[in-house]
């Protein structure tokens, strides 16, 4: 981890291996799997360090029938940005099948940052939550493994500058930072990560991602 900047990436395994279904459970389309939904969303953990409940990006919040514990849960009352399996219960209630961590970054000024790598990644994707709060995107990155270890990556967001258009809108020139470090790149591994929008946020937001093709660049209106 560097400063408050950067992430590592570092996908946790599901929780909940998903089972291959029996026969007669697929013929029925009544099988355990069969109503799950996948969603990016804020895991809430309560005192006793136990995620209790989750909102998603469409702003839909459930309770966790059973409270989870987990050794990567280190700070109670908080919340985690994770990517979460579940099935819905009742209509504010769900049963957790799977969940794994979100890589998290914020945005800095490119000026306060004493490294910026910019090796390049796969883009797969990328759109805004509807809770308006964050920016995700879907990557391809090249892996490999490092003493039975998968090699860590480091992401990161560098602010160049923010504008001020015509109109009088704003707009944030964000650049995508990405350090492969030792990592060998052995295969292709599909991660998200979020970017965590300011609470004085400017009006539109120009990403630049540095991929095995060139620069990609998006805008995305707030």
């Amino acid at each position: 981890m560097r400063k408050i900047l950067y992430a590592t990436i570092l996908w946790l395994p599901l929780l909940t291996l998903l089972a291959s279904c029996e026969t007669d459970s697929y013929e029925k389309g009544q099988g355990t799997y069969s109503l799950m939904q996948a969603d990016l969303a804020e895991l809430d953990v309560d005192s006793q360090q136990q995620g209790v409940s989750f909102t998603t990006d469409d702003g839909n919040t459930y309770a966790l029938i059973s409270p989870l514990t987990a050794k990567w849960i280190a700070t109670p009352d908080t919340t985690y940005r994770v990517l979460i399996y579940y099935n819905k219960v009742q209509s504010r209630q769900a049963e957790l099948m799977g969940l794994g961590l979100i890589a998290t970054m914020k945005p800095r000024e490119h000026w306060r940052l004493k490294e910026q790598p910019q090796d390049p990644v796969g883009v797969e994707s990328a759109w805004l939550a509807k809770s308006g709060k964050y920016l995700n995107l879907g990557l391809l990155f090249k892996s490999g493994r490092i003493d039975d270890e998968e090699g860590p990556h480091v992401v990161g967001i560098a602010q160049d500058t923010i504008l001020v258009n015509a109109d009088q809108t704003r707009t944030a020139y964000y650049r995508f930072l990405h350090d492969q470090g030792d990592t060998p790149e052995y295969y292709t591994n599909r991660h998200y990560v979020s970017i965590l929008l300011p609470e004085d946020r400017p009006d539109s937001v120009h990403l630049s991602i540095s991929t095995y093709n060139g620069t990609v660049e998006r805008q995305f209106a707030l």
